[in-house]
């Protein structure tokens, strides 16, 4: 049962700073855009496909 005095304490701080973390994204736009992201890896720049000639 002593545990307990342990493990509540270190879960309420963990509990804490994740909050506190996301409030912190959330307030700097980290959450703004979430469409463009995921489309902008399906995009490919043609430029990168060629293969480079060796020297």
């Amino acid at each position: 049962m002593s545990i307990m005095y342990v493990i509540l304490p270190v879960a309420l701080i963990v509990v804490f700073i994740a909050v506190v973390a996301f409030v912190w994204a959330a307030r700097r736009g980290q959450f703004d855009d979430l469409e463009t992201p995921p489309m902008r890896a399906l995009h490919d720049d043609p430029g990168d496909a060629t293969p480079k000639p060796k020297p």
